[in-house]
């Protein structure tokens, strides 16, 4: 079921340890396929050098797993919140990368100061508010997922323009079009907080990258006008 699907999931996985997103086992990366409605997730606590295809779980958007031996990511309602919220995207990355992770513990947004940020992220990347005792008590992984939605709901954010938040006092999660697309976003997230974090302590008042600049970078890798890279002709 779902092979192809899987066979990227678990290359999206293993992506995160070739970037050094993750240590241990702190991370996970999932991706859907929206024909069928079902999503591949990496399964709980499995070492990376032990995943395989077959070793992946299969999920409904009701959280039932469809396919698979083992129990799935114990993330995995926070990604199926996020698919079935933002119907537009593909894949979700959760890692607890060292750089993006201290934003998140801080509750500090990610301003664009440069370029490399316009590329992948058209503004500032939010944190999410913490959450309460009693949703951490009710269901804290599905309460995390709501968190996050609400938040890019009240705020205006649009979620395919800014695919990444900092979950306070947790860690980040990203998305994409695909599971891919979703880790290379995790990648750039990682990046940019570290570079934003040394600019910082080389020019504390540096003022955020100018709008016509921002625009001008992440549209032209973005949307219909988009010119970056060998695209269709």
């Amino acid at each position: 079921m779902l092979r192809d699907l899987k066979e990227e999931v678990l290359e999206a996985n293993l992506l995160l340890v070739k970037e050094g997103l993750v240590r241990l086992t702190w991370g996970n990366v999932s991706g859907i396929d929206r024909a069928s409605g079902l999503f591949v997730i990496k399964p709980s606590g499995v070492a990376y050098e032990d995943l395989t295809v077959d070793s992946l779980v299969v999920l409904d958007l009701d959280g039932r797993v469809v396919e698979g031996p083992l129990r799935p990511s114990s993330d995995t309602p926070t990604h199926r919140v996020l698919y079935r919220e933002f119907p537009e995207i593909g894949g979700v990355t959760h890692t607890h990368s060292v750089n993006a992770t201290m934003f998140s513990q801080a509750g500090v947004e990610l301003p664009c100061f440069g370029t490399t940020h316009a590329d992948h992220f058209h503004g500032t990347v939010p944190v999410v508010r913490e959450l309460t005792p009693e949703e951490v008590a009710e269901d804290y992984e599905t309460n995390t997922g709501n968190a996050i939605a609400a938040a890019f709901r009240e705020r205006g954010i649009d979620p395919i323009a800014m695919p990444a938040c900092f979950q306070k006092y947790h860690a980040p999660f990203t998305w994409g079009k695909s599971a891919l697309d979703s880790v290379k976003n995790s990648v750039a997230l990682e990046v940019c907080a570290g570079m934003a974090m040394g600019m910082w302590r080389l020019r504390p008042e540096t003022a955020p990258l100018p709008g016509h600049l921002l625009d001008k970078h992440y549209l032209r890798k973005h949307g219909p006008g988009a010119y970056y890279g060998q695209g269709k002709v």
